[in-house]
């Protein structure tokens, strides 16, 4: 039986949250509501989005249904435990977890720091949580005295090293790296390290898009596993690659910004005539969500908006183009971690009614959607929307 669409374009807004979920309280959250609060906080211009419908899901300000959705909308509720990037994006497709990735609130056990040492034969610096501007402007200038990488965590289960490209060039950076996902990932369970370099003088150093994640191989089989078993494209934009440890790719296109992604989205889009096209936009996480800027998150929300514009015409009539995220980082909380919250679910395409899709009760409604179109079976977790579409 043939697709009903040729494509599906899944474009994951990192952090790009829709208010708290039921149990955000547990995990310090309660009251996040990363595009309500930036609405409120800042204001947002999005129009192609509240077109869309967006407005229906989230108060992103302005009148709320001034004109008709022309997409199908909803939102989504993380079934897993946790609020990281892995568990989102493998909840996506098709990998519910039932206990969360251990984090270290504390820092790292000694054992462990001790046996990274050993192998790297350096000494390290940090082992606390902490935001990864603040930190490298704390103990950026001893590391670049003394070549010791800085390590660290966050409410996430991460174990991260930040080294400045010119004290530790960046491929022994990102082989230090793998030694610490042996260690932390392999032994401890984690769900990423992730390099974190960076470059610049004392008062102005500034991380650059040499960032790395080397994250768990899931734990499951994925959408992404049957599509590739199945002769089914799957193209990996952005850090896609990383999060999935490169399993159930066709091929893989790293990106240095958001923008960039989008590029890279247009150009898929162009060359690209079947499969699952899968991207992630980071900047909303890292760049604004992380350091707490409302302000430069709107922009790039805004940025995205204009961009999605442009695209949306581009859509033949057999695509399915899905806009989502995979967890919150409320920008105008205390916190600087990121927030347990539903995530927007905006469906369109020629073929899509603009349908009201509800609340979802796992991600994972996506991958047996995706699925369900490529006929690649039932998952173990989630329930397929795509009949509601047309």
């Amino acid at each position: 039986m043939p697709s009903l669409f040729s494509r599906i374009i899944v474009i994951v807004l990192d952090s790009v949250g829709a208010g708290a979920l039921p149990d955000a309280g547990q995990y310090g959250d309660e009251g996040s509501d990363t595009l309500g609060n930036i609405a409120r906080s800042v204001g947002l211009r999005l129009p192609t989005l509240r077109g869309l419908g967006l407005d229906r899901v989230v108060d992103i300000g302005g009148q709320v249904g001034a004109e008709k959705p022309r997409a199908a909308i909803g939102r989504m509720a993380e079934l897993s435990a946790g609020k990281d990037s892995v568990t989102g994006h493998w909840e996506m497709m098709g990998i519910v977890l039932d206990r969360a990735f251990p984090v270290f609130p504390q820092g790292f056990p000694r054992e462990l720091i001790d046996a990274f040492e050993q192998r790297i034969g350096r000494g390290t610096l940090g082992n606390y949580a902490a935001s990864g501007t603040v930190i490298i402007e704390e103990l950026g200038a001893e590391h670049v005295r003394t070549g010791k990488p800085i390590v660290y965590t966050s409410a996430d289960s991460v174990f991260q090293i930040a080294a400045h490209e010119d004290v530790i060039p960046i491929e022994e950076q990102y082989r230090i790296n793998n030694i610490a996902f042996e260690l932390a990932v392999g032994g401890y369970g984690l769900g990423r390290v992730i390099a974190r370099p960076f470059i610049g003088e004392p008062g102005r150093f500034k991380r650059t898009a040499n960032r790395k994640d080397f994250a768990m191989t899931p734990t499951a089989e994925t959408v992404m596993d049957r599509l590739v078993a199945a002769h089914v494209p799957v193209i990996a934009i952005g850090k896609i690659e990383d999060l999935f440890a490169g399993r159930g790719i066709s091929r893989a296109i790293h990106t240095k910004s958001d923008d960039e992604g989008v590029d890279v989205i247009s150009s898929e889009m162009a060359s690209t005539p079947r499969g699952l096209i899968f991207a992630n936009l980071v900047d909303f996480d890292t760049q604004y969500g992380h350091r707490n800027d409302p302000s430069g998150y709107a922009a790039n929300l805004e940025r995205f908006d204009a961009r999605l514009k442009d695209l949306l015409p581009r859509l033949r009539s057999d695509d399915l183009m899905v806009i989502t995220a995979d967890h919150g980082n409320d920008p105008t909380t205390p916190s600087t971690d990121h927030s347990r919250e539903h995530v927007p679910l905006v469906v369109t395409g020629p073929k899509v009614k603009a349908v009201n899709l509800g609340t979802r009760q796992t991600f994972a409604d996506l991958g047996q959607t995706v699925a369900d179109n490529f006929g690649v079976g039932t998952m173990k977790h989630g329930t397929s929307f795509l009949r509601n579409l047309h």
